[in-house]
């Protein structure tokens, strides 16, 4: 059946529009449009909630929401709660945070909180008049936003710095306003984009009637006006250390597995097909709790990539370093997350994820999430050095497995306990469900 384009689709109601899908793309298919239905919240207060958080909703898409206990970050105990659909990644981050639990637990440290957003411009006449024009209006630039950013200043954050940079070397023609802000506990976007549109407004409606434009015949254009998610003055680090031979585990002593560790991560260092795997490892934990705590996982996820790229080459995330017997592990990541607004206020489960962690404000989470990322790491690093990565991760994975094949709990028990001291793959899986049902 040839589709035709549809108008006035946002209009339609939630089942309006579950009706149009079924019946145009998924042939009348009641069993798939069940399917559909079947995530809707029966609570209609709720629903709406959920409906309004995107455009054009059919339905909810669930994601397990898991919890990571025994986390010792700073001294203080937290459980973390985590959104991600991979078992092994909260059974990693758990066994990565009972392991340290016993060494001294996480350390963990705020280097700075600054956010920033560009003012792209155009412009091909000589840089000592945009300059000029620049110290000229400065003043006028920052009274346009004070409205904008008067409760954020009352707070002590707002806009800390304003400058114009030259970037013809780079694409002809080409300048930025680059500001800089603090937020406080809101990630900003709103704030920061808020802003940035008002002095773009300003600066170029103010050089029409500038002198020193007039007298070339040449004035700025704005390209377009943004935040960016690349925040390399936003920085949290943590780290880990004890003694060499506590590290022992796993058959393996202390100092062959310090070492083998050490030398997993200079490979990510050097090699980036491998430091992309290492950093995804990493990026599991981050992501989870980002999510779980309604940051803006897309936004964290692009800027520490970048940052992982600043000296010229993809690399590792993490560091490790044995000196005088003592074994240290650290990260230290760009990452801009906010405690209000946007979905922290309004979905009821990020609200809980935020009471589980004690309601921190936008440095505690900074510090609890890079703890994650780096206990997510760890794990993974411990089981690539020992016994494999595979062992663990097809444990976690044989559940899923069994739902595939719709095992009853009978069979279920029987293959879990068949494959406790066996390799499991999915072939083999299936191979023992279809003894026990012949």
């Amino acid at each position: 059946m040839k589709v035709k384009a549809v108008s006035g689709f946002s209009k339609k109601s939630k089942a309006e529009k579950v009706t149009w899908i079924v019946h145009h793309f998924l042939n009348d298919n009641p069993k798939l449009k069940a399917i559909l239905e079947q995530y809707w919240n029966p609570d209609p207060t709720v629903q709406k909630l959920h409906d309004d958080f995107t455009e054009n909703t059919l339905t909810n898409f669930y994601l397990p929401f898991g919890i990571a206990p025994n986390f010792l970050i700073n001294g203080d105990l937290l459980a973390v709660p985590m959104v991600i659909e991979e078992s092994s990644v909260v059974a990693a981050a758990s066994n990565a945070a009972k392991f340290w639990m016993d060494r001294g637990g996480f350390q963990a440290e705020v280097i700075s909180t600054e956010k920033n957003g560009q003012v792209h411009i155009n412009f091909k006449g000589t840089p000592e008049s945009l300059i000029r024009y620049f110290e000229a209006i400065k003043p006028k630039l920052l009274e346009r936003i004070d409205p904008i950013q008067k409760n954020m200043k009352k707070r002590g954050g707002g806009l800390k710095e304003l400058v114009l940079i030259d970037g013809t070397k780079k694409l002809d023609g080409y300048y930025q306003l680059h500001a800089s802000f603090e937020t406080l506990d809101a990630m900003g976007a709103n704030f920061i984009n808020s802003c940035l549109e008002q002095i773009a407004q300003a600066f170029e409606n103010e050089a029409i009637d500038h002198e020193v434009f007039q007298k070339e015949g040449i004035f700025p254009e704005v390209v377009m006006s943004i935040l960016s998610n690349y925040v390399p003055e936003c920085l949290v680090k943590a780290w880990v250390e004890c003694p060499v031979d506590a590290l022992a585990n796993n058959g393996m002593d202390g100092q062959a597995f310090a070492e083998n560790f050490l030398r997993a991560v200079e490979i990510a260092k050097i090699e980036p097909r491998r430091a992309v795997t290492h950093n995804k490892g990493i990026m599991n934990g981050i992501d989870a709790v980002v999510l779980a705590t309604g940051n803006d996982f897309r936004a964290v996820e692009a800027g520490i990539h970048a940052y992982a790229s600043r000296n010229g080459s993809y690399s590792s995330l993490t560091e490790a370093s044995i000196q005088n017997d003592l074994f240290t592990f650290k990260i230290e990541i760009p990452m801009a997350l906010g405690t209000v607004g946007g979905l922290t206020s309004l979905h009821p489960l990020v609200q809980v994820a935020h009471a589980i962690l004690q309601n921190p404000n936008a440095m505690e989470l900074m510090k609890i999430t890079a703890v994650v990322g780096l206990a997510q790491n760890f794990a993974a690093l411990r089981s690539l050095i020992t016994t494999g990565i595979q062992k663990g991760h097809m444990k976690m994975h044989l559940m899923n497995i069994l739902n595939q094949l719709q095992a009853s709990e009978s069979e279920k028990q029987k293959t879990i306990q068949h494959f406790k001291d066996r390799v499991i793959s999915h072939s083999q899986v299936v191979k023992f469900i279809e003894t026990l049902r012949n």
